[in-house]
């Protein structure tokens, strides 16, 4: 299992804490009034959908959701909203892959260097570890009730690169290009779809030891704790004990 699909476990099985649902709110609406630049109908604009969806299940009021989707279509005013990707290191060499949605270029990247120096990493030049990392698309199913011989089967059905099973669910990797088709695709086939999305997952893990993984976990998640960044991708491969230590 990629890192990126543990850390998701780890991040589920805490939850979101009250101190930071407001943080998480705004960053949900950054994604979705980007993603409405395209078109304000989430049913003809998938990349609108998936950050709906996202929200719906973080339990975002429907008028922020509304409200978001207004600003991106132009219908009512708002910031101008930049993408932008940065790449970096932390301890061990893990590779960094850091997207970002900000109205302010100059504040993000100072923020990013900031806690990057603070945690033991560093700023990479573009392109130094982009390469070590692929576009995909990321499907997770609730498996209650589920046999995963024919989730297995499914998954091989609709095309997927890789599955994996893990304390409940299923996670699977698709080509991004298909990751609409393999979402509508299970959910036809009556499997319940926890979270659906577009990543970038990582070619070659990185394992090192407990006290390194832990220190550049807590440099991800404050990375992830910035108002401008919205998602942190890495290559660091976490061992299932201390998935399990953190879990708990």
């Amino acid at each position: 299992m990629s890192g990126h699909s543990k850390w998701s476990t780890i991040k589920r099985k805490k939850g979101a804490t009250d101190a930071k649902r407001g943080a998480v709110f705004t960053k949900l609406a950054r994604e979705i009034q980007i993603a409405a630049h395209d078109g304000a109908d989430p049913e003809f604009n998938f990349r609108l959908r998936l950050a709906v969806d996202k929200a719906k299940a973080a339990n975002m009021p429907k008028d922020n959701i509304e409200r978001a989707i207004r600003r991106g279509s132009g219908a009512d005013k708002a910031d101008e909203l930049e993408e932008i990707a940065y790449e970096g290191y932390a301890a061990g060499g893990v590779a960094l892959y850091i997207e970002v949605l900000t109205d302010n270029r100059n504040r993000a990247l100072s923020e990013i260097r900031y806690v990057l120096s603070r945690g033991n990493g560093a700023m990479g030049e573009s392109g130094s570890v982009a390469w070590q990392f692929d576009p995909k698309g990321y499907i997770v199913l609730n498996t209650a009730g589920k046999d995963q011989d024919e989730i297995f089967e499914a998954a091989l059905e609709i095309g997927a690169d890789d599955i994996e099973f893990n304390d409940g669910v299923a996670e699977v990797f698709t080509e991004s290009t298909e990751l609409k088709i393999a979402q509508d695709a299970f959910s036809a086939h009556g499997y319940e779809i926890e979270n659906a999305e577009l990543i970038m997952k990582p070619r070659v893990l990185i394992e090192l030891d407990a006290k390194t993984t832990e220190s550049v976990m807590s440099l991800i998640e404050n990375l992830e704790d910035l108002d401008d960044v919205t998602n942190v991708y890495s290559n660091l491969e976490i061992s299932d004990e201390l998935l399990a230590a953190m879990a708990e």
